[in-house]
């Protein structure tokens, strides 16, 4: 029968099972007296039916019940929530099956008689395990979500499972980053998932493209500038870097950037705070800045053209986006997907894909990345998307190196995609390009590829 505390649920709800009431009345009083809410209950098959209603923060039960013992409740729990955790009450006897349960994942035991403090103590550290579990679900659910929002983190390969991946590891890591990627890879992308992925995700995503204004206007855009602090200043405008106060400030083309700003930008991340135009005031700041760029900054800093010290702060976690001609596998995938949301919006059926447009699907090597493969959808889903109606230099061969590495890229993107429908199975991968065994796995190793990253 249970025994629910009064009032209303709490998220550090605490599920008490033990057949002795003396037991459940003292440990109760103990646990609800250091803020807890808690339900107790005298045997296994009632307190599992009400975890199964309304799961708890924690559930703390003694190993021996009349039901059901407490090791055979605690894998039934394991099975519905892994990450539920479940602290063991054991007499001395019990002790070696306890520590069986908690190499299987229990969260604690507690050898009776044990001092209230020793409960509450662990209690406390479950409960704030477990709020860290669930606050990780919500954040795996909402990337899951903006996955199906923007397509350009679409993808299969071994590259794109590792950006999203490492995206999802960085977004809380509250430091400045640097997305490094070509023209029209999803740098803005990645900078909006580190911010939507993280705990800044209410506070303002403010965007700002340095190699897009005049020199002139992007030292007022990024500082603001006080009324009257130069000639046309006839009023206040506060700037990128205090509109994205508690957010995150996402630079695009930092390469752009004037050297004179540089210095300021430098200070700015060293310190924290911002220095508007028209004033000697100096404003705290609490932001993240994510910064973009399609050139190599550590060679620009060498060559003069970025400051160098400004490069080394900002590098302190460095995101790479792989190009879509080195991940051609997710091609097809992400056109079907551009297709269908070009033809929903336009209000019109998506055409058949033909041959030849699968065909120069799978040969483009995709210069402008997945922008280009984008609007090739839509004019496709226009009825314009035919291989020869791309625009002149689509097919890129101008900046992609000599005819033998061109062959050459295309070979290793040829195999990966085989590898992927095979499964990562060379032998079937093999039988499809129609090419012996041992050949295939020479092109592999030459090309530094890893058929268990396809299965």
């Amino acid at each position: 029968m249970s025994e629910a505390a009064e009032g209303r649920p709490s998220p550090e709800r605490v599920v008490f099972i033990d057949d002795e009431a003396d037991v459940r009345r003292a440990n109760r009083q103990s646990l609800e007296l250091d803020g807890f809410t808690v339900e107790t209950f005298g045997a296994a098959g009632p307190a599992l039916a009400a975890i199964l209603a309304d799961p708890p923060g924690l559930v703390v039960t003694d190993v021996r019940l009349p039901d059901l013992d407490g090791v055979a409740l605690f894998a039934r729990l394991r099975a519905l929530d892994p990450d539920l955790p479940v602290i063991l009450i054991t007499g001395h006897g019990d002790i070696r099956m306890a520590v069986g349960a908690m190499r299987d994942g229990a969260y604690d035991f507690l050898a009776k008689p044990y001092p209230a403090e020793a409960l509450m103590a662990s209690a406390r550290r479950a409960l704030e395990r477990r709020r860290l579990v669930l606050e990780n679900r919500a954040l795996r659910a909402t990337l899951d979500a903006a996955v199906e929002e923007d397509p350009a983190f679409l993808g299969v390969s071994p590259e794109m499972v590792r950006l999203r991946g490492l995206v999802r590891e960085v977004a809380n890591a509250d430091v400045d980053v640097l997305v490094f990627g070509e023209t029209g890879s999803g740098k803005e992308v990645v900078a909006s998932a580190l911010h939507r992925w993280s705990r800044r995700a209410r506070r303002n995503f403010v965007a700002m493209n340095c190699g897009a204004l005049p020199d002139s206007v992007v030292e007022s855009e990024l500082f603001g500038h006080e009324a009257g602090a130069f000639t046309g200043a006839l009023k206040r405008r506060v700037g990128r870097i205090e509109h994205a106060q508690g957010g995150t400030l996402f630079l695009d083309e930092i390469e752009s950037m004037p050297l004179n700003l540089q210095v300021k930008l430098l200070r700015v991340l060293q310190e924290r705070v911002v220095e508007p135009l028209g004033t000697n005031e100096i404003r705290a700041i609490d932001m993240r800045v994510v910064a973009a760029t399609k050139v190599d900054l550590g060679q620009a800093a060498a060559q003069g053209t970025f400051r160098d010290d400004l490069y080394h702060r900002l590098n302190v976690i460095t995101i790479q986006i792989p190009p879509l001609r080195d991940r051609r596998e997710d091609v097809m995938l992400l056109f079907q997907e551009f297709l269908t949301r070009a033809a929903a919006r336009f209000g019109r059926e998506a055409p058949p894909v033909t041959p030849a447009v699968r065909e120069y699907l799978r040969r483009h090597d995709w210069p402008g990345n997945v922008r280009e493969l984008g609007h090739f959808a839509e004019r496709h889903a226009l009825g314009l998307g035919r291989p020869e109606a791309a625009p002149p230099g689509a097919a890129g061969t101008a900046t992609l190196g000599t005819l033998a590495e061109q062959v050459d890229r295309f070979e290793r993107g040829l195999i990966r995609e085989e590898l992927f429908m095979a499964g990562g199975d060379v032998r079937l991968a093999a039988e499809s390009l129609g090419t012996p065994r041992k050949t295939l796995y020479d092109k592999i190793a030459r090309h530094g590829l890893t058929p268990t990253d396809y299965r």
